[in-house]
């Protein structure tokens, strides 16, 4: 996964965990062998990356508004420091346990200044506690998702305060295990599609939509064969 004008630093867990980033166990999408047969039957690039990363895959981690609670967190800066304001966050909203779960009543009860504290700027502070009111206020209710289609999802997501469809994007494959996003604007994709099948040169958004339309009905997991391509530790979103 790349945000589309930055490329992450290698996911933290290659460092010493946080009391509160302890992963839980990985959930792997039902749906995953079959994609990865289907994609590998149609597309050389693809059968040389699924023989070569056969003992990982996409994998769900965390809770709905924890993991979008995260995504506004780690906005614009460095894995390492999202992991330090991110353990300040959850200290100050009351969070416990191995696994971090955000509460959104606690969250949206938390005063701006303790946020602050934390070492949230402003902006972030009121886009968790935007975040928080939508959870409270049922408008988004994770038990409606599964009958959204993807487009009627990002809808609901980008109506968040500091989540825009890119964010959305990556809240539908890595958290709601959709298997046919394509995330056009992801700098990762576009780099990898142009390495493996344009001979350096970048398509255009239009130009790279119409050319994932290959891989329907599992571009999700097409994008993720990519992204090992270009870097072969799985992140987590």
């Amino acid at each position: 996964m790349y945000h589309s004008n930055a490329r992450p630093p290698p996911h933290c867990l290659r460092r010493s965990p946080s009391p509160f980033s302890i992963p839980p166990p990985v959930v792997k999408p039902a749906y995953w062998d079959r994609a990865s047969r289907d994609l590998a039957a149609r597309d050389p690039v693809l059968r040389r990356l699924v023989a070569s990363f056969q003992e990982t895959h996409l994998a769900r981690r965390g809770e709905p508004f924890t993991v979008l609670a995260r995504a506004i967190v780690g906005q614009q800066i460095s894995v390492k420091a999202a992991q330090s304001i991110w353990d300040r966050v959850a200290r100050a909203t009351g969070a416990t346990g191995t696994v971090i779960t955000l509460d959104p009543g606690r969250v949206r009860r938390t005063r701006m200044t303790t946020l602050r504290r934390a070492g949230l700027s402003e902006r972030k502070a009121t886009y968790l506690r935007d975040l928080a009111q939508h959870f409270e206020s049922g408008r988004l209710d994770p038990r409606e998702w599964p009958a959204l289609d993807d487009e009627a999802l990002i809808a609901r997501l980008v109506d968040v305060k500091g989540i825009g469809r890119w964010t959305a994007e990556m809240f539908l494959i890595f958290h709601e295990l959709r298997p046919d996003v394509l995330p056009v604007d992801d700098i990762g994709l576009i780099r990898a599609v142009a390495l493996h099948y344009g001979d350096g040169a970048r398509m255009s958004t239009t130009e790279l939509r119409a050319f994932g339309a290959r891989w329907a009905p599992w571009r999700s997991v097409a994008t993720w064969y990519l992204w090992r391509s270009l870097d072969p530790i799985p992140v987590e979103y």
